[in-house]
């Protein structure tokens, strides 16, 4: 039969849209500290401008917002992967200069290259077949459309060749393109290792790249590029994971601020007996009497099952009010388990929320114990998280 529905006491608000007192996990995305971390990227070098790359939904923290807040900063630059993401940038911000670091994206018909011009991208050209489509879309239009070049000087992933870069410079000395070439670049493979020997390498490449075109604005140094030192830094800097507080270059203090906290509501606690397992698989065993907790966040937020812990290797831990907490067993795909026997339980009641990462827990941290890189935990948010900016 049909059920009659439940009428709301007319003394009861009831709050019809999502908020922070609604939300299960909240991440927090500082843009203050993101353009301290511009400022402070921007003043490593005397010689270089600096731009922000900031694909990816700039890692993870909102693209639109964070365009906004490094513009307020400073920053005229930006570097994109793919049309679309240029193209939600230049809705905020039209008089920036935009580059789309994947280049004529699409299946290079008029309609695909034609949506780049619409919203005045610069793509990074990096092979031939690119030159010569870009050179005849130009023609086609009757345009001096700009765009970058890419050369790879060690990554072998995407670029030209030192060779090339010869030949197209002694081509346009006696025939110059019909586009204009505004930027040069390369990209670092190991700047995270300071002493690593491809850096020097990459580096005399690049100078030789550079020297067949000594007019054109070049760029090479990404966020651990930076911190090589005024031999890497050209006219443009590119940082990226530095911009929003990842640790760029390994083994080294990280002087980033944190742009991101991610943090989780406690759903329930209970206590468990020496000897039980928690979570999927049995994987771990409690080694004394032990007080748990079960977090509203799991890998279908972004927190990667990896970070999870076993008696065989231990997981990645949160900050409760002063306090770690390691994680116990697997994380699942909406709620992850933590041991927090050792927390006054005061601090440990359901609705209390617990930083996964943030100022107090890297996220770098979680990331070494996910046994993979900050990068890959910032651009794996998922969107369940009430989203709050400071």
């Amino acid at each position: 039969m049909p059920q009659t529905p439940i009428q709301p006491s007319t003394h009861i608000a009831f709050t019809a849209a999502p908020s922070e007192a609604t939300a299960g996990s909240l991440l927090t995305i500082d843009l203050a500290a993101l353009a301290a971390n511009y400022r402070f990227l921007a003043s490593k070098s005397d010689q270089a401008a600096c731009s922000a790359v900031i694909k990816a939904d700039a890692y993870g923290t909102g693209l639109e917002q964070a365009a906004i807040a490094l513009s307020e900063a400073g920053c005229q630059v930006f570097f994109v992967a793919h049309p679309r993401e240029g193209e939600r940038v230049r809705s905020q911000l039209p008089d920036a200069t935009i580059y789309v670091l994947n280049g004529l994206v699409g299946d290079h018909s008029d309609e695909a290259l034609g949506y780049i011009c619409a919203h005045s991208l610069r793509p990074v050209l990096g092979s031939y077949e690119e030159i010569d489509l870009w050179h005849a879309y130009c023609e086609r239009l009757g345009l001096t459309m700009p765009c970058a070049l890419h050369f790879d000087t060690g990554m072998n992933r995407m670029g030209l060749s030192l060779k090339a870069a010869h030949s197209l410079s002694e081509r346009w000395a006696a025939t110059p393109p019909n586009f204009e070439v505004t930027l040069i670049m390369s990209h670092l493979a190991c700047a995270d290792e300071p002493s690593h020997p491809l850096n020097k390498d990459q580096l005399e490449r690049f100078r030789a790249i550079r020297a067949c075109f000594p007019t054109i604005p070049a760029s090479l140094a990404n966020s651990a590029g930076i911190f090589l030192g005024s031999d890497y830094h050209f006219d443009l800097l590119r940082p990226g994971i530095a911009l929003y507080g990842g640790q760029a270059v390994n083994e080294a203090p990280n002087p980033m601020q944190a742009v991101a906290t991610l943090e989780s509501r406690i759903l329930s606690t209970r206590k468990v007996p020496e000897g039980w397992s928690v979570s999927y698989g049995a994987c771990e065993v409690t080694k004394r009497e032990s007080r748990l907790a079960t977090l509203c966040i799991g890998y279908a937020d972004g927190y990667l099952r990896a970070a999870g812990s076993s008696d065989k290797a231990k997981g990645a831990s949160v900050w409760i009010a002063g306090h770690r907490a390691p994680i116990i067993g697997r994380v699942t795909m909406d709620l992850t388990i933590i041991d927090i026997t050792d927390i006054p339980e005061e601090l440990t009641e359901p609705g209390t929320l617990v930083e996964m990462f943030g100022s107090n827990i890297a996220v770098d941290e979680v990331a070494a114990h996910a046994g993979t890189i900050g990068y890959e935990i910032l651009t794996s948010l998922g969107l369940r998280a009430y989203r709050r900016y400071l």
